[in-house]
């Protein structure tokens, strides 16, 4: 018998929680509701419900929670995501080590999906990568030798918030003109409601744009010049080994990747034209579970 280490999704449609072994194969998983609506205290008992039944069949090593930011890792404190109504400063993990006897640490959920990426999806094998989520915000998460680094605060590789546009749109709490505004589903959806005036959000402006509607193209086209612009900012900060990209939006429309990697060279030094690496994230729905449960064997080593 092997060692057994826990991952856990915190989200705010669903709450899933999985066992891995050491390689980082997903062994078992159970999945819920997560009914945000309803209170961290009855979310979190839920929780602690599947962390029971599944430690009747594995002996758990490691727990590792996965959760939407803002949150404090070192401390454990889920702080207030707005996918989660009424989460103010939350100690998750010293709630759930209580009650359960098992080491327990917090990890953003971008964070955790870059790390399951960078040790058994696309990035298994380099020595860094930057992952990229594309959905209803923009996330990252970056991952030296198979390390997250989360900064001096936590915040590292927050790159929803980095300014492409000065003066830009705003959303949510983001700086005006920020890639999470410009490169979002969310960003994309607004614009083909401002000039399309559709109320499909971004899933209708590509279609449109798949029957030849220029105005849609032209807004997603501008959504990946600015994901471009903060690609091409982190190649020239970072320069990691390998850019790995998820999310609903570059999910669902592979044909946007060639389209960004030409937008990315047009930002780069010329003589590192070509050589960024972009690649479409390759575990799905588990990257977060996987991530976290080896955030935990990190954790534990």
């Amino acid at each position: 018998m092997g060692n057994y280490y826990m991952g856990i999704d915190l989200g705010g449609t669903n709450l899933r929680v999985g066992v891995t072994d050491e390689q980082g194969h997903l062994l078992q998983v159970m999945q819920i509701p997560t009914i945000a609506t309803s209170g961290y205290t009855s979310i979190i008992a839920r929780m602690i419900d599947l962390i029971k039944e599944l430690t009747d069949t594995y002996k758990v090593e490691t727990i590792g929670i996965g959760s939407p930011g803002p949150l404090n890792p070192f401390d454990g404190i889920v702080m207030s995501p707005p996918n989660l109504p009424g989460w103010k400063d939350v100690p998750i993990t010293e709630i759930v080590q209580k009650e359960v006897s098992i080491p327990t640490l917090l990890i953003n959920d971008a964070d955790a999906a870059a790390l399951g990426e960078a040790m058994y999806g696309a990035g298994k094998g380099k020595q860094s990568s930057f992952y990229i989520t594309v959905s209803t915000g923009v996330g990252g998460g970056y991952v030296l030798q198979n390390k997250i680094v989360q900064g001096e605060h936590g915040y590292g590789a927050e790159i929803g918030n980095m300014i492409i546009k000065p003066n830009g749109p705003k959303h949510a709490n983001m700086n005006a003109g920020s890639l999470e505004a410009l490169a979002s589903g969310t960003a994309i959806g607004r614009e083909g409601k401002a000039r399309l005036g559709i109320e499909g959000g971004a899933k209708e402006v590509f279609a449109m744009a798949d029957e030849g509607n220029q105005a849609a193209i032209a807004i997603i086209s501008e959504a990946m010049d600015a994901l471009a612009i903060g690609i091409a900012n982190l190649v020239h900060t970072l320069d990691p080994s390998v850019f790995i990209l998820g999310g609903g939006v570059m999910n669902a429309q592979n044909e946007l990747f060639s389209l960004l990697r030409k937008k990315v060279d047009g930002y780069l030094y010329e003589g590192l034209r070509g050589k960024v690496v972009i690649k479409p994230a390759v575990l799905g729905d588990h990257a977060g579970l996987i991530g976290a449960a080896m955030a935990g064997i990190n954790e534990k080593n």
